[in-house]
């Protein structure tokens, strides 16, 4: 029996309430009245044993038709399929076991998706690496997840070979700037940091045909990638990707998006515009996996700061699917010939990363004709969790409804569901939801409620039709043109420059990037500068990373313990 006094605890309130919400909302998940009606409630990602399984599905029922175009080279699912082959048995002699992590740190070029399907099919783990890390962040992220073989351009060399030799790597891969997929890349270029092994793409490939691909069996529990985020701690997490997360993930975004592509005239192989980076979960999941599962085609974009070269290349193509975020929209409609542009095949515009600015989304509109569809996720989140529907008629400035079988909870301090219109953290539940932070327990044990939602750290509201809106967030977390900067990060390696007593920085409002890092600095030497600052942030940040302004404080605002007060700083007014 269980007594008044148990009755009363705090613990038994919670089981209670926690239960109660759980048997309402399988019972009325409110918002699902607010789906399209082509859209289903819940996916299925027990279709396929593995994501593997999806994968070699689509490459032979697609198998002629174009994957992806680089310039002026492109991928049939025909050849990733026989050169995924041949690169996973070229992994499995170099005696990976199942479960071995392959590091990636490529721009998006052709190789990356055969690297990607060789890994999986290999039954390795895929980590992917932003190839514009500094040695600092490249050499936390290998030695963290453990990688024995890295597959790297050869222009990102230089920072690999600083580090190499305090990593596990055995292997290097590399892939010469010019090196086109089966031709043979000059061995000039192959200069692996001792005593590393290194090889060509295409040597490895060649080698790899002479050998038998070992099937693994994979099960949806297992992991497929690490995909790292930052923490408020500063410390870069891999969240654990498992088959069957990635397997909802794309399931989901084809139930939601496919709307889109079945109007008159239908479009049975979609053609995605690739610009955001590969190695982001946005791009692959919405792009490179996505139109994997639909046999559609990606056009990829190596280098889309080069907006006139980007603008250039949209020129030649027919294109259905164009992925983005606020800079990027934003910087395509600022460049010269991009409104002479043909926009009759454009279907949909879907953004994520960080908030699409109402005069951006109003004015591309009224360039292209395509409204831009906003959704919400996170890396824990591969990365749905919500979006607006595709047939919507005006920008909503939402970030749309849970998308199929995913929960939305808003909770309050104490993580109890707050009503419908009342402000809370956004907490996500669903298939798509990560196994947790690789080698990272308690971490995940910080993120996670006991009913298995994920605590995503933005403050929003959820109102009587579904559609959830941010309104601030709950971690310092400051989002540069989508990327999410750490401020712990930033004030750890500021604080390593002699002349810094102390430091703290913000993120605020920038046209550009949408927010930037504003650094505060209490200086130990007076004639320390902010263009020192600059200069060694840029060797030991990536660029989105670094202050784009620097002030000069006697002193940090913080609390009676110590805590520094960033709201203090945030709200300081006067220009850096």
């Amino acid at each position: 029996m269980i007594g008044e006094q148990d009755l009363e605890s705090a613990d038994w309130r919670l089981f209670l309430h926690t239960r109660e919400i759980e048997r309402d909302a399988e019972m009325n998940k409110f918002w699902l009245e607010s789906y399209p009606p082509d859209v289903p409630a819940e996916i299925d990602p027990g279709q396929y044993r593995s994501l593997v399984h999806l994968l070699e599905n689509a490459f032979t029922e697609f198998s002629q038709r174009t994957a992806y175009v680089c310039k002026d080279d492109s991928l049939t699912y025909q050849q990733i399929d026989l050169w995924s082959r041949d690169l996973a048995a070229w992994l499995q002699a170099r005696a990976l076991k199942k479960g071995a992590r392959v590091a990636v740190m490529l721009p998006n070029l052709l190789q990356f998706p055969i690297a990607t399907a060789a890994i999986l099919r290999a039954g390795c783990i895929v980590v992917n690496i932003n190839p514009l890390y500094t040695p600092r962040e490249l050499e936390h992220q290998l030695n963290d997840c453990g990688a024995e073989v890295i597959i790297v351009l050869s222009h990102y060399a230089p920072t690999l070979e600083q580090v190499a030799a305090r990593t596990a790597l055995r292997h290097v891969v590399f892939i010469g700037l010019q090196e086109r997929i089966g031709i043979d890349a000059a061995e000039a270029e192959i200069a692996a940091p001792s005593p590393l092994h290194a090889t060509s793409f295409n040597r490895a490939l060649s080698e790899g045909a002479g050998l038998t691909m070992q099937e693994v069996e994979l099960a949806h529990e297992d992991v497929a990638f690490l995909q790292y985020t930052g923490g408020t701690t500063g410390v870069s997490k891999g969240a654990m990707l498992t088959h069957r997360n990635m397997l909802a993930a794309v399931l989901q975004s084809e139930a939601w998006l496919l709307p889109a592509f079945e109007r008159a005239p239908r479009i049975d192989s979609p053609v995605f515009v690739c610009a955001l980076p590969l190695y982001h979960i946005f791009a692959l999941t919405g792009c490179c996996l996505l139109s994997t599962k639909i046999g559609g085609t990606n056009i990829l974009i190596t280098n889309p700061r080069d907006m006139p070269a980007f603008v250039a290349e949209l020129a030649r193509h027919k294109f259905n699917v164009l992925p983005g975020v606020n800079t990027m929209y934003n910087g395509l409609m600022n460049t010269p010939s991009f409104a002479e542009l043909d926009f009759s095949s454009l279907r949909l515009c879907n953004a994520g990363g960080t908030a699409v600015q109402l005069a951006i989304a109003q004015r591309w509109h009224k360039m292209t004709g395509t409204l831009i569809v906003e959704g919400y996720g996170l890396s824990e989140t591969s990365p749905g969790a919500t979006a607006n529907p595709v047939d919507t008629m005006e920008f909503s400035g939402t970030i749309g409804l849970p998308i199929p079988s995913t929960e939305i909870a808003i909770l309050d301090d104490q993580g109890l569901p707050v009503p419908v219109g009342q402000a809370g953290e956004i907490a996500i539940r669903g298939p798509q939801l990560m196994a947790g932070y690789w080698g990272r327990p308690d971490e995940t044990e910080k993120a996670m409620t006991a009913d298995g939602f994920f605590k995503s750290g933005d403050i929003g509201i959820i109102d009587a039709r579904g559609y959830v809106r941010i309104i601030d967030r709950k971690k310092d977390m400051i989002l540069v043109s989508g990327f999410n900067v750490y401020p712990n990060e930033i004030e750890g390696v500021v604080a390593t420059l002699p002349g810094v007593l102390e430091c703290a920085c913000v993120g605020v409002a920038d046209e550009v990037s949408g927010e930037a890092v504003k650094l505060f600095v209490v200086r130990r030497d007076p004639a320390l500068s902010a263009q020192q600052i600059r200069e060694y942030c840029r060797e030991q940040l990536t660029a989105y990373k670094n202050p784009k302004h620097i002030a000069f404080l006697d002193e940090l605002p913080k609390t009676p313990v110590g805590k520094i007060l960033r709201r203090e700083l945030r709200d300081k007014k006067e220009p850096a």
